[in-house]
């Protein structure tokens, strides 16, 4: 499963630029990639690691602004198309006899 998650903060004073930092910096060290300006996505072990994610996220969430969050199955999320630019590094498929699970 992969949670997404799409945002829109205000940018306009000191301190709404300081939470937008803020919240971006917890995404990224909690483990979200980048997909594209403010949608950021993570893979998720299933339902009780959702609830967790959901819970860490609601706790860091920014005072102003719309954050959303949406769950997809990994076959959902393979079947993005991808309609103008191109791929990002950790986009590209991998063959599963490459693939490592820790």
């Amino acid at each position: 499963m992969r949670l997404i998650v799409f945002f829109d903060l205000p940018m306009v004073t000191k301190a709404e630029k300081k939470a937008y930092a803020q919240f971006r910096r917890f995404l990224l060290n909690d483990g979200y990639d980048m997909i594209q300006w403010s949608v950021y996505g993570r893979i998720l072990n299933g339902k009780d690691a959702e609830t967790k994610h959901l819970a860490r996220l609601a706790d860091n969430l920014p005072p102003q602004g719309s954050v959303r969050g949406m769950t997809i199955t990994e076959k959902q999320y393979a079947g993005i198309k991808l309609l103008v630019g191109m791929p990002l590094f950790q986009e590209k498929r991998v063959p599963a006899n490459q693939m490592l699970l820790f």
